[in-house]
């Protein structure tokens, strides 16, 4: 297994073979996740001030916040998976 390295903004970087959820902030289920790891010192805020477009969940029971859109997030892991899967060659 590979570690893969996804950015999400800013140039941080995280570990897509980490990452279980990208969503978005809006709901207040989502809000009420960031608050409760802020209390707890598990939240990473990587969004430089910028508006949160993006919580990221680990399986490290970690929180990220991120000022790109979740979508983008989730595209940049398929693009690298597909990179990864070229790169593989077929027998």
């Amino acid at each position: 297994m590979s570690i893969r390295l996804i950015n999400i903004g800013f140039g941080n970087i995280v570990s897509a073979n980490r990452i279980i959820s990208i969503v978005s902030p809006e709901s207040a289920p989502i809000k009420r996740l960031v608050q409760e790891a802020r209390d707890r010192g598990a939240l990473i805020d990587a969004t430089y001030g910028r508006r949160t477009r993006a919580v990221i969940m680990t399986d490290s029971d970690h929180v990220i916040l991120s000022a790109v859109q979740p979508e983008t997030v989730a595209q940049r892991i398929v693009s690298k998976e597909e990179v990864t899967d070229e790169g593989q060659g077929k027998a």
